[in-house]
């Protein structure tokens, strides 16, 4: 199944670590969890927190301890397609997330969403376009269903954000289904 998934951070900077996770199933439900900073995790960056809105005090007041955060993940998710929209540093906050509670650092595995769009428009498509204008429909296809106008950002909460992720994916197999419908009526 595919899940969805999406971290927020203490920074951007070569020592940050992951504040918050949330996840969504393709089928709907999910969970999102402060992180309770591990001890050495000590990087923090006003101006993400700005974009956040999550601060280190309410982390270690509200926040489930890391290790705790990474077994729930576990659990869950493994087995699963994780999917996530920036997979280089929401993978890096994952592997920082596992080693911190003594999982290997590959014991979940995240691949680019952008990837889960095309390879479900394509799936669709395939049967009932011709080869010739496959690459193009897809294409428009994924254009047409950005769900965010350009520059505009992302609401930087994990569960919203992977919840986005969610909704995109619904709307590239709703609109790639009613492509083939009409390329099948034609």
């Amino acid at each position: 199944m595919l899940v969805f998934l999406d971290f927020e951070a203490s920074s951007l900077g070569k020592r940050s670590y992951p504040i918050e996770v949330g996840w969504a199933f393709e089928t709907g439900g999910g969970e999102s969890y402060l992180i309770r900073p591990a001890s050495d995790w000590d990087e923090w960056d006003p101006k993400a927190e700005a974009i956040h809105r999550i601060s280190r005090d309410v982390l270690i007041r509200d926040g489930m301890a890391h290790d705790a955060v990474a077994c729930r993940m576990v659990e869950v998710l493994s087995d699963h397609d994780l999917l996530a929209s920036a997979p280089s540093w929401d993978g890096k906050w994952l592997s920082i997330l596992l080693r911190a509670a003594g999982f290997p650092r590959h014991r979940l595995r995240l691949r680019d969403s952008d990837d889960a769009h095309r390879e479900c428009a394509l799936a669709i498509l395939k049967p009932v376009v011709p080869v010739d204008r496959l690459v193009d429909e897809v294409t428009q296809l994924l254009l047409r269903t950005e769900i965010r106008k350009p520059g505009e950002a992302p609401a930087h909460r994990a569960l919203a954000d992977a919840e986005e992720e969610r909704a995109r994916w619904l709307l590239v197999r709703s609109e790639a289904r009613k492509l083939a419908s009409a390329y099948t009526a034609a």
